[in-house]
């Protein structure tokens, strides 16, 4: 049985059902990003990218934050004047969990946003597959307001998912926005209350969970790669992957589901998932 216990300082994890619960854990700074929690969010990631216990992994925060952002004293303050080596270092491991990572994770990715999302949180809650929020969750671009300009790859984040006028209007004003209006955007999947919160991760999660994890994880990949791509080019990537999926798949689900569905008669495509062996 998988055992993170105590394991690092600002992050909890848990693992329940094929669930791993990755929880920021600063909940004194609002579970702001630090140089440490960076470092440390790298270090889970890849553990539970190779726990054969966890199928879907959760990222959330501890009390009422989600993340309220960049540590603006230990990532910011405390690193100027520093050399430019030890800045790259620094920012390089900011990203490396909260876009490289999480952005092709080989297993499903949920943001259980429950409360304050801020400025630099914006990076991995895009990063993550699917986004369920709080209606009571409060979000905001602040930065102008703290006299800088959104920092590493936040504006491409929002721009990707709320759309030209909404992710400008938020970033030139500063003003905050609720879990519905998220939803409404496009920034989350859904929003529902806060109490509702973890029922509704845990019935995304199982949903996933019973789906086959080689085809998931190749279909969320070619998705995301092919909106880099031309359509010529998305045309011979998606089908190699298809390839892909076909070869590397031990459960042979595209046989067994046709098997179900032409032969046996025994699902409906479209309103049931092939039953896994």
């Amino acid at each position: 049985m998988s055992n993170y216990e105590n394991r690092w300082a600002t992050v909890h994890v848990a693992v329940e059902n094929k669930i791993g619960w990755v929880t920021l854990n600063r909940p004194e700074k609002r579970n702001a990003m630090s140089p440490t929690l960076n470092r440390e969010m790298a270090e889970v990631l890849d553990e539970l990218e190779l726990d054969d216990e966890v199928g879907v992994v959760v990222l959330t925060g501890a009390g009422d934050a989600w993340t309220a952002g960049m540590d603006l004293k230990e990532y910011f303050r405390e690193t100027d004047g520093k050399s430019d080596v030890y800045q790259e270092r620094i920012r390089r491991e900011c990203s490396r969990w909260q876009w490289h990572q999480l952005r092709f994770y080989n297993k499903p990715t949920i943001a259980m946003v429950n409360g304050w999302c801020f400025g630099g949180g914006f990076s991995p809650l895009v990063a993550c597959d699917l986004a369920i929020a709080a209606d009571e969750a409060v979000f905001g671009l602040s930065e102008v307001n703290w006299g800088i300009p959104p920092g590493n790859l936040v504006s491409k984040a929002v721009a990707d998912t709320m759309g030209h006028r909404n992710a400008l209007y938020y970033i030139m004003t500063g003003e905050t926005w609720t879990g519905k209006q998220a939803e409404q955007m496009g920034l989350v999947n859904k929003s529902v209350p806060l109490t509702q919160l973890k029922d509704e991760v845990i019935r995304l999660a199982q949903s996933l969970l019973e789906k086959n994890p080689t085809v998931l994880r190749i279909a969320k990949h070619g998705f995301k790669r092919c909106r880099e791509l031309t359509w010529e080019q998305g045309e011979d990537y998606l089908y190699a992957k298809t390839d892909q999926s076909n070869y590397r798949d031990q459960e042979q689900g595209r046989k067994e589901g046709l098997k179900q569905f032409l032969d046996e008669k025994s699902i409906k495509p479209g309103l049931q998932a092939y039953k896994r062996s």
